[in-house]
């Protein structure tokens, strides 16, 4: 199949198609198959002919439509500088798909540079890390001349890539070398631990984790910590593996004063949530930037499941007032989440008629936005409209 692919790559029709303008691939299905896929075949099985057929390939790749499309096929925030595809070459390519066999004979070549960025601004190694090609790793990092450490566009190094996408042989491999910072952060200032801990790779964040460089409560430029994202992205074994550390701070807050709690509860993470509330040493009701708390977030989002957790809580009040004068009653209110209004009316300390810093209460947002539900909870409670413009 490698053969065929290539060979149909490799004929005078194909080789004609302009790379320049936007092709209509629906109308070439078997372009864009070969394009994406002859690797994968080429991996499996290497004869003899279909790696003379990449080589050739790779002779016309800088003007050729498949490279184009395999580019294309990427991770959708790499910006491709079509005016420097020249720089993408036959090792990229073979990188990317993890043949070792051509990989081999690339790094042969005479005057080959393995630390060459191209259009996309990956090196080779950052490719075959990112892909998880164990094998070509090694290969490329056993050249005298390599920079493992190179980073891409993004400032991601070839460990912070094969930790995004959970690579656990290639990181183990990289964090063998000296001349690798596992602590190395991109342009964002998010570390590789970061990556794991956003992505919920348990074992590659054990691994980071035991490196004595690595600092598990660094901050990105957000002010965001690997808990954070752990916490966001409900990876319960992750927040698990950097609570259970003495130099993490469950309470830590971002630059908007959001905190791992607060994140976990505004996007309905309840394990999560009860992970966390099961410190000592967080307050489950510390406001953000705006005054609000984790249970006016959950309540805006009509989390139901966390809003009853939080409400279980002695050390939460249920009426506490954003900058605004807003409760998380309004807020809930305002988002039409009916279930989350009875359990705050449900609590004694709730003034289901309070109005905010504009004057406005609870009905008046039931009324303006018609959720009928809740304006006959609200006028059981004898609520009333206060409108102030």
């Amino acid at each position: 199949m490698a053969e065929t692919c290539l060979s149909y790559l490799n004929s005078q029709q194909v080789k004609v198609l302009s790379a320049s303008p936007p092709l209509d691939l629906q109308g070439t299905p078997f372009l864009q198959y070969s394009s994406l896929y002859w690797g994968a075949h080429a991996k499996k099985d290497l004869s003899d002919c279909a790696k003379s057929l990449a080589l050739k390939l790779f002779d016309d790749s800088k003007n050729h439509i498949s490279t184009k499309i395999l580019l294309g096929a990427q991770e959708p925030w790499y910006a491709i500088d079509f005016d420097k595809i020249s720089l993408f070459s036959g090792l990229h390519c073979a990188s990317i798909f993890g043949i070792v066999e051509i990989v081999v004979c690339q790094v042969e070549v005479g005057g080959c540079d393995v630390n060459q960025k191209d259009c996309v601004g990956n090196t080779s190694l950052v490719w075959a890390a990112r892909s998880g090609h164990e094998e070509v790793v090694k290969i490329l990092l056993r050249r005298g001349d390599v920079t493992p450490d190179k980073p891409d566009s993004y400032g991601q190094t070839p460990l912070c890539r094969a930790s995004i996408n959970g690579h656990e042989g290639v990181v183990k491999i990289l964090l063998g070398r000296d001349d690798v910072n596992p602590e190395k952060p991109d342009y964002f200032g998010q570390t590789p631990l970061h990556w794991a801990a956003d992505n919920g790779h348990e074992g590659v964040a054990k691994m980071l984790l035991r490196q004595d460089n690595v600092n598990p409560d660094k901050p990105d430029k957000f002010g965001r910590t690997p808990l954070y994202y752990a916490a966001k992205y409900q990876h319960e074994g992750v927040v698990k593996i950097l609570l259970g550390r003495s130099d993490v701070n469950p309470d830590k807050p971002d630059n908007y004063y959001q905190t791992p709690l607060y994140c976990a509860a505004e996007n309905g993470h309840e394990k999560v949530v009860k992970i966390l509330l099961g410190r000592k040493d967080i307050n489950p009701d510390k406001p953000d930037n705006r005054g609000q708390t984790p249970l006016f977030r959950a309540a805006a989002h009509g989390r139901e499941g966390v809003v009853k957790i939080l409400l279980g809580r002695d050390d939460v009040d249920p009426d506490k007032l954003d900058i605004y004068g807003q409760t998380p009653l309004s807020s809930a209110t305002k988002g039409g989440h009916e279930e989350v209004v009875k359990m705050l009316l449900g609590q004694e300390d709730v003034n289901p008629d309070k109005p905010d810093n504009r004057g406005q209460t609870p009905l008046y947002y039931a009324v303006k936005y018609q959720h009928e539900g809740i304006v006959a909870l609200l006028q059981s409670q004898k609520a009333t409209v206060r409108i102030t413009d």
